[in-house]
């Protein structure tokens, strides 16, 4: 028969947690599962009160603790650079938005023959005319004329690299139109004369290239008076302003186109053919 001392001993350590089997107190670590007997007389399996110990207010603090020390120490270390967002843009960047937003105004401002409803429609019959004065298909034609016509060596001479100037723009223009792709302005109506693919892009005026070019090959070779040469600038000029009147370029279309045909007629002087040297290349090429 058990003794009362060891009937005590193993109640208080059936009934109480934490007690030893020889009365002794015994301190549980809250990182530790409990023992089975208590898992048992608690009637949960030993996977919940895991979760439960893992839920204690001390793993929260150490973990806590952890990511603090965690992103304390990925703080320190710097960002690749293509994972940081860039919140400065940059200067050049901020420049040609704030060039491109001018050009976009003014040359909406400008617009002012775009239509008949416009404020200035009724001079657009008139601009019409000055983009035809301007075309390249007029210009092709009046070159062939005229060197069909000419009898002199020298006019026909001129003739020759004046057709060649002009194929040679319209080649140079449609292949930076088919590069760059610059849509025409919103408010242009599409009512132009012999258009052809790349005339729905808008960068540079094919106008605008073909009246500086010209212009600078009249005044080189062609024996003009002053008020003649003043009246060739002066085309020259409305030729380009009547594209932004119009509707149909914006104004940094025409200024570009403007300084391209200043540049082709260096490059036309550079290839200049005379009759002899057309002759030996034609003898060349049979």
């Amino acid at each position: 028969m058990p003794s009362p001392k060891a009937k005590n001993n193993s109640g208080r350590s059936g009934s109480v947690p934490g007690v030893s089997s020889n009365g002794r107190y015994e301190f549980m670590s809250l990182n530790r599962s409990p023992p089975p007997h208590l898992l048992q007389r608690q009637g949960s399996d030993p996977t919940s009160a895991r979760l439960r110990a893992s839920e204690s207010p001390t793993r929260r603090r150490g973990s806590g603790s952890s990511n603090a020390s965690s992103s304390s120490a990925t703080g320190g270390q710097q960002l690749p650079e293509e994972d940081c967002m860039r919140l400065n843009p940059s200067f050049v960047g901020i420049a040609l938005s704030s060039l491109l937003a001018i050009d976009l105004w003014l040359s909406k401002r400008l617009g002012v023959c775009a239509c008949e409803d416009s404020s200035w429609g009724s001079i657009r019959p008139l601009m019409k005319l000055v983009e035809i004065s301007g075309h390249g298909i007029p210009w092709l034609a009046g070159a062939l004329y005229c060197l069909y016509k000419s009898d002199s060596a020298a006019g026909q001479e001129v003739m020759l690299n004046l057709l060649m100037a002009l194929v040679m723009d319209l080649v140079l223009v449609g292949v930076v139109k088919a590069v760059v792709r610059r849509r025409r302005p919103s408010h242009n109506r599409m009512d132009m004369f012999a258009t052809f693919s790349v005339d729905r892009y808008s960068f540079p005026s094919g106008h605008a290239t073909r009246a500086a070019m010209c212009a600078r090959f009249l005044l080189a070779h062609l024996v003009l008076a002053a008020p003649l040469r003043v009246l060739v600038l002066l085309w020259a000029a409305l030729v380009g302003f009547s594209r932004v009147l119009l509707g149909r370029h914006n104004v940094t279309d025409v200024a570009f186109g403007f300084g391209m045909g200043y540049c082709q007629y260096n490059l036309v002087e550079m290839l200049w053919v005379s009759p002899v040297g057309l002759q030996l290349l034609l003898g060349q090429v049979g």
